[in-house]
């Protein structure tokens, strides 16, 4: 991915590979458009906010390297959606089975804060994604960011309405007409994380759940 369409993400994501941070110094950045991890086989895709600017704007993989992805792949690993809980970088062995990590944003925004023209901009290639993935049976959105966004690209790819529109909460669980399970959960941001809005029984709950689904067990 070459994507240069929101000037503010290019200059910051360029901008940090340059610059680096300390711990980082001696180490290649990515510095681009951070693409989706897994298989197109996938029948649950997990979709975060977006890439971290050094995180996977360093490694080059979806939460690789920072903090949230080291929740979310030790949650993926124990509930057997990947071969390994760690994340380091995209040479690290780390396999995910049965599952696609995406997110929103494939830059890193600065502040983790983006505009809603880059949220619009960067949406067509969530859109592709999800028309990829035709065993898709679960979404995880994590987040009320990649909630949303999520609903609006399904909104407008089945041009049918869901009634009562779902609203966004921690453990959420909707069928959405077709069939398709939509869960949400907070983000492991270290925000949530080290505040205590999420913990890890709350999240190992989401992933679970997402076992049980997938392996046919009734609501």
């Amino acid at each position: 991915m070459g994507c240069r369409r929101c000037p503010r993400l290019v200059e910051w994501r360029e901008r940090v590979a340059r610059e680096k941070i300390r711990r980082f110094k001696t180490q290649q950045y990515w510095g681009r458009p951070v693409p989706a991890f897994g298989k197109p086989d996938a029948s649950m895709i997990i979709i975060g906010l977006a890439p971290a600017a050094h995180g996977a704007n360093r490694t080059g993989r979806m939460f690789t390297g920072d903090r949230s992805g080291d929740w979310l792949y030790d949650a993926l690993y124990r509930f057997d959606f990947a071969n390994q809980p760690v994340s380091t970088g995209r040479d690290d062995g780390l396999i995910v089975e049965g599952c696609m990590v995406t997110a929103v944003l494939r830059c890193a925004p600065p502040g983790n804060k983006p505009l809603p023209e880059e949220e619009n901009n960067c949406r067509e290639y969530l859109r592709r994604e999800l028309r990829l993935f035709r065993n898709k049976r679960l979404v995880i959105a994590l987040g009320r960011i990649a909630f949303q966004a999520f609903l609006k690209v399904w909104q407008e790819e089945e041009k049918r309405p869901i009634d009562p529109r779902p609203e966004f909460r921690h453990g959420g669980e909707w069928i959405l007409p077709g069939g398709l399970t939509l869960m949400a959960s907070f983000h492991p941001s270290q925000q949530n994380t080290q505040t205590g809005k999420l913990t890890h029984p709350m999240f190992d709950a989401i992933f679970r759940r997402a076992r049980e689904i997938l392996s046919g067990n009734p609501v």
